[in-house]
């Protein structure tokens, strides 16, 4: 049988995907079901259980393909924009809404139980999160699960042109494994949110990106340019100018904007190794579906 990444592979020894029959041995296939993240973000964890490492989190509106659920409350599922596969809360999902036509094109916003600020919040949504707008009132835009900013929201089409400028929004947000969100994120979620604001698809761990996207040029730090991808072994930053890095870093527990020079130094020297690979990306960015 064809070997398998499983972090993009809805397939386990007791259970798989129907569509990979005679492609991976499973005891069973099943066809999967479609659901919608419901929350502001849901957890994908390695395992089913709430302390299980965080893989990495799906977003409001972000459709899932669940194969299995248990009876503790998890669904092992794939994500539709990446492909992650993993167990997320079935609390966090619904059966799909109304097709989103917005996205949040902030770093983060606040919905409104009806058309006016002065309303005590009831949700709160990061970048990227997906929405269906029905109408606006005034400054607000009626979605299903609130009111929301109509200046904090971009129809899907319109996508952002710098995605170093995007990364640079979240400057500050704590690091977290596996994060995606304004409240957390980790080094290759920071990429590829950036790079999804800007309407261009990208896998989610780096060694993923690595290989998918970009073309590979020298790799070290002579001739970079702002929007290179310099990669180490479980770590990617984004070249923000000749001198400057930014990145979420385990290092300072945030995304932050660092001097390469010292970037370089302090992650070969903590076990990552000389750089690995340095790619540049197409422009205009490439929005095709990622290579896994």
């Amino acid at each position: 049988m064809t070997p398998f990444d499983r972090r993009v592979t809805p397939a386990r020894p007791d259970l798989a995907a129907r569509h990979l029959q005679g492609r991976v041995e499973a005891a069973r296939f099943v066809d999967g079901v479609v659901r919608e993240v419901r929350d502001a973000s849901a957890p994908l964890r390695r395992e089913p259980a709430p302390d299980a490492p965080l893989d990495t989190e799906a977003l409001r509106g972000e459709r899932v393909t669940v194969y299995e659920t248990n009876q503790e409350g998890w669904c092992w599922a794939q994500l539709e924009r990446d492909g992650y596969v993993g167990w997320l809360p079935v609390d966090a999902l619904a059966e799909p809404g109304p097709v989103a036509t917005h996205a949040v094109s902030v770093l983060r916003t606040l919905a409104f139980p009806g058309p006016s600020i002065t309303l005590p919040p009831v949700a709160a949504y990061s970048l990227g999160c997906r929405l269906a707008v029905t109408r606006t009132e005034g400054p607000l835009a009626a979605t299903p699960s609130g009111w929301v900013p109509a200046r904090h929201l971009a129809p899907l089409d319109a996508h952002a042109v710098d995605f170093v400028a995007v990364a640079e929004r979240f400057l500050g947000v704590p690091y977290v494994w596996g994060g995606k969100t304004s409240l957390g994120i980790d080094c290759s979620g920071l990429v590829q949110v950036a790079l999804q604001a800007c309407g261009a698809a990208s896998p989610r761990d780096s060694d993923m990106q690595e290989r998918a996207l970009g073309e590979a040029v020298a790799a070290d730090v002579a001739g970079l340019r702002r929007g290179d991808l310099v990669f180490w072994k479980g770590h990617v930053a984004v070249v923000r100018d000749a001198d400057t890095f930014v990145h979420a870093t385990a290092f300072h527990m945030m995304v932050a904007v660092e001097p390469i020079a010292d970037v370089v130094r302090r992650v070969s020297g903590e076990g990552g190794g000389a750089i690995r690979a340095v790619k540049r990306l197409p422009q205009p960015l490439d929005s095709g579906a990622p290579q896994t």
